[in-house]
């Protein structure tokens, strides 16, 4: 992203000092761990992902403006549960946990529009799961929009990855960001996204080649009755029969 899209590392400056004080003077009072189920209440609610939801600050009843963000993950790969409005410039993200395992909650990817050029925001990922994460160790979110569609990292000093006790002490990813261009819809995700469509397509594309040393075969079904491919690489058949005749059988 060009210079003007970094976010300013002050505001996420500010929020990591404020919730470390708070930390400090909290960590006593919260003895309910992540991983004993907290805040299970709000995780029974995600049930969906938002779909174009609008959220504006809090106490606002006027008619919807430029900067009131509308978020989005119905898509594959999508992952957002839930957005409460902090202020005007922060907002704190829940994400859903994965099938058939309501304590894990790792992976994100959203979409975000009706932005205002210049316009600076703090995201907070309020319900990690996971105590260790990458993003301790200088790995950051990445980020592409519709002018500019090719993924990018964000700045590492820009995330911060905290045990927050406003959040009943679940782990927390903040990052900062500057919107540059209204038009765009910008995308947020973990890493990388790499979705199953893609997977079949290419995985049907190398089927199509007739490679002699690739078998692909159906597994199983999984939970969402998607097909689970079997693939097996190795020497031509005809190839192993030449490199083994005359050779003696071994038992063992």
């Amino acid at each position: 992203m060009p210079s003007r899209c970094v976010a300013v590392a002050t505001l996420s400056q500010r929020h990591a000092l404020v919730c470390c004080e708070k930390m400090e003077r909290k960590m006593e009072e919260n003895v309910r761990d992540v991983d004993t189920g907290s805040e299970a209440g709000r995780e029974e609610a995600l049930v969906g992902n938002v779909n174009k939801l609008m959220v504006t600050p809090p106490g606002y009843t006027g008619v919807s403006r430029k900067s009131h963000l509308v978020f989005d993950a119905c898509f594959e790969s999508g992952n957002l549960g839930r957005v409460d409005c902090i202020s005007e410039f922060e907002f704190d993200l829940f994400i859903r946990p994965d099938t058939c395992n309501p304590r894990f909650r790792v992976w994100f990817n959203f979409t975000v529009e009706n932005v205002q050029e210049t316009q600076r925001v703090i995201f907070n990922i309020v319900n990690f799961s996971k105590t260790k994460s990458l993003y301790r160790d200088g790995m950051s979110p990445v980020v592409k929009s519709t002018s500019r569609p090719k993924w990018q990292r964000l700045p590492a000093k820009n995330v911060y990855y905290y045990r927050c006790p406003d959040h009943r002490r679940n782990y927390v990813m903040s990052f900062a960001f500057c919107f540059d261009r209204e038009d765009d819809v910008y995308q947020f995700a973990y890493c990388y996204p790499y979705t199953y469509t893609r997977l079949q397509h290419y995985l049907d594309s190398l089927e199509r080649r007739n490679l002699d040393y690739l078998q692909r075969e159906q597994l199983g079904l999984s939970v969402q009755q998607r097909r689970l491919d079997l693939l097996t690489i190795t020497s031509p058949a005809e190839s192993i029969w030449k490199e083994t005749a005359g050779q003696k059988a071994e038992i063992l």
